[in-house]
């Protein structure tokens, strides 16, 4: 049996080594190709249909960044940036969901027979390893305390552990656009830190995208005697992952020192970063418009995730009927 760190710690094609950028226009180039990407197969592209699967494996392999986020020049942080950055109660839980994200993608793609969607999650647990990287080489380079990490555990139920990464991945990235983006405008986080992260956001949107589909997928080729089980696990992923959500994450390090993580960061964190009043609907309106822009490059007949975005929808439709309209600050920027 093939062990999991021999998946996502090699692309499936078996490049040991990234190819080197020869020249900024390289970079450039690369980076616009991971946005942007249309099928050459005609015609609708039906989920379960050998159109679709094969559309979603050539999407994420074509849309491979080789460059960014490997290529990093820390910029050095002047000290009130630097306390901003480092007191976020973000890192060890950040570590740590893409050390459990890059285990779990690797095991389902260990299981999974469809030689495509094989190549496609193989590939997703690789850049799932890159953005731990990333981000243990920041907190090396920052000296952000952190919690000793805890074991990395193989999952029994392998679907169960790929469902909850997929649909926490879809619920966190969706609000994490928005929070960048107000990290970007309220000059958060320095213009040097959004460059290197601009591209982990990218990859975070292909990651959901390839979920959606995915999800898609194996929904119409299951049996039909399946379905009734599988729905209820999704439901059941649904609540795990709103329990989980509730309260912080707390762990102790080897010195007895006690790191408080936010596992809702993503949602509440944006007044933080912000000078300005931001309201909820001005926070959900901009993850909208954050979340449509990312996907505008890609091919529109692959499926989306929608959950998230009907639920920000909805309850901002529900905060207009009590008043609460969008109009603050972060609209007018994302619109500029």
């Amino acid at each position: 049996m093939t062990a999991l760190s021999d998946i996502y710690s090699r692309l499936p094609d078996n490049i040991d080594d990234l190819p080197k950028p020869m020249t900024p226009e390289d970079v450039a180039e690369a980076d616009r190709r991971a946005r942007h990407w249309s099928s050459s197969i005609p015609g609708p592209l039906r989920p379960g249909s050998p159109e679709h699967k094969k559309a979603v494996a050539d999407m994420f392999r074509e849309t491979f960044n080789p460059y960014k986020p490997s290529v990093i020049d820390w910029p050095e942080l002047d000290p009130q940036t630097l306390r901003r950055i480092t007191s976020l109660p973000i890192w060890d839980i950040a570590v740590q969901t893409e050390g459990k994200a890059r285990l779990r993608m690797a095991a389902y793609a260990r299981v999974i027979d469809d030689p495509d969607m094989k190549d496609a999650i193989s590939r997703n647990a690789w850049e799932e390893n890159r953005h731990k990287e990333v981000l243990s080489r920041l907190v090396e380079a920052y000296g952000i305390e952190m919690a000793p990490e805890p074991p990395y555990i193989e999952p029994d139920d392998v679907e169960w552990a790929y469902l909850v990464t997929g649909f926490s991945e879809c619920v966190d990235s969706f609000f994490a656009f928005g929070l960048f983006r107000v990290a970007e405008d309220s000059g958060f986080f320095p213009p040097e830190l959004i460059e290197t992260f601009e591209p982990v956001m990218q990859e975070e949107c292909r990651h959901i995208l390839l979920f959606a589909n995915w999800l898609a997928w194996y929904r119409a080729t299951m049996p039909l005697w399946r379905r009734p089980w599988f729905e209820a696990k999704v439901v059941a992923v649904w609540a795990f992952l709103a329990w989980e959500r509730i309260g912080l994450a707390r762990s102790v390090d080897a010195d007895g020192v006690e790191h408080t993580q936010d596992n809702n960061f993503t949602v509440s964190g944006a007044k933080d970063m912000s000078a300005d009043d931001l309201s909820l609907p001005d926070f959900l309106q901009l993850c909208l418009s954050e979340d449509e822009r990312r996907f505008s490059g890609y091919d529109e007949r692959l499926v989306r995730p929608t959950t998230t975005p009907a639920i920000a929808k909805a309850l901002v439709f529900v905060l207009g009927l009590f008043g609460k309209r969008p109009g603050g600050s972060a609209l007018k920027t994302a619109a500029a």
